[in-house]
């Protein structure tokens, strides 16, 4: 008999739920994330526990049971993440781990890590979470294969708050800064050192100069945008004295060729950056910007200490935190990213593990038909 698409879809989707929830002891445990990924690619609409378990079920009565494998049973997000992450590596060649921040509007003040935030795309204040995922960057894809929660102080130092949102004890509170490394560190485990450029654009959120420091130090490579106002220089140069990177691209840049009219400017820069000994180093590094001819000033400024490859390669790689962006855009608009219904940290871990397993694989199907 002649396999029809959809066939070769829910085949695919039956080997990615054994890859991910075989190791699971308990076989209702298994049974029920199969239906939870089968429920996020296969209900239209908001992806909400009762509408998924009647989609896949054909009972609403189901609901309770999914609900319970999201928010309460006993499962640990983070070996299925990393088997996602290494089947996704196999999959298709990866070009770079982006990172990429998700807000999530929410009401009330109860889910874990909620707060107001100013959104200075939109001009608003939202009350929202505060996600960072870690994208795999195929070039046609941007596969979500980790994530990290930000929680204000209140969810870490107050323990009635804590004990509500099961925070764990162990949860300290970090800078998103602070998750970038996290997440980093945790794919450097997941693929045996195995490495790829790190690329983000973080400057909303965090010190993206002290991000590249940290990521020199541990031996990363990576594509970061930082600030137009951000001083650079030598240490021998007074911290008063170094000029901005805008400047440095304006007064000593070069400009390159890159198809289609336009042009990328650069200039070379040293990289500085701490070991974890302690120990000081600086190395080559690059700054680069596509440049604005009507506005004669650079656009969005990127620092890298990639330097043997072409500056338009460069600013490829950077351009795949714009990827990462859409993918989270069709995450929420297709794959129930905002529709996690549950109050709890480990639950929000696993409803966002599942969303990302179901992108991934409808995405690859997508590509791979």
């Amino acid at each position: 008999m002649h396999e029809t698409p959809e066939m070769a879809t829910g085949r695919a989707l039956d080997d990615l739920s054994r890859l991910l929830f075989g190791h699971l002891h308990r076989s209702d445990q298994q049974r029920w994330g199969h239906v939870y990924l089968q429920g996020l690619l296969r209900t239209h609409g908001k992806k909400t526990v009762r509408r998924m378990a009647a989609t896949v079920t054909g009972s609403e009565a189901t609901s309770p049971s999914l609900h319970q494998f999201v928010n309460a049973s006993p499962w640990d997000w983070t070996p299925v993440r990393g088997r996602l992450a290494r089947w996704a590596t196999r999959s298709l060649p990866v070009r770079s781990w982006t990172l990429a921040p998700t807000v999530l509007p929410k009401r009330g003040n109860h889910s874990p890590g909620v707060h107001q935030r100013f959104l200075p795309e939109s001009g608003r204040t939202v009350n929202c979470q505060l996600g960072l995922g870690l994208f795999l960057n195929a070039g046609q894809a941007h596969l979500p294969v980790d994530w990290q929660l930000f929680l204000p102080p209140r969810f870490t130092q107050d323990p009635a708050v804590r004990d509500r949102a099961k925070i764990p004890a162990t949860a300290r509170p970090q800078s998103p800064g602070d998750h970038a490394l996290h997440l980093v560190q945790e794919m450097t485990s997941w693929t045996e050192g195995e490495t790829a450029p790190v690329v983000a654009d973080l400057t909303a959120l965090c010190d993206t100069p002290e991000l590249a420091r940290r990521l020199q130090g541990s031996g990363h490579s990576f594509v970061l945008a930082i600030p137009g106002q951000t001083a650079l220089g030598g240490a021998e140069v007074p911290p008063g004295e170094r000029p901005s990177a805008r400047a440095l691209l304006l007064r000593r840049g070069v400009r390159h060729p890159a198809g289609a009219g336009r042009r990328i400017i650069s200039y070379d820069t040293p990289v500085h950056g701490i070991r974890p000994s302690g120990e000081k180093t600086h190395g080559p590094g690059r700054l680069l910007a596509e440049w604005d001819g009507e506005a004669g000033r650079p656009g969005r400024i990127w620092l890298t200490n990639i330097t043997d490859r072409h500056p338009a390669e460069l600013l490829e790689l950077a351009h795949s935190a714009q990827g990462a962006r859409s993918a989270v855009r069709r995450m929420g608009e297709d794959f129930g990213l905002l529709d996690f219904e549950g109050r709890s940290f480990p639950g929000w871990h696993r409803h966002m593990t599942l969303v990302s397993a179901a992108y991934t694989c409808g995405t690859l199907e997508s590509l791979n038909p």
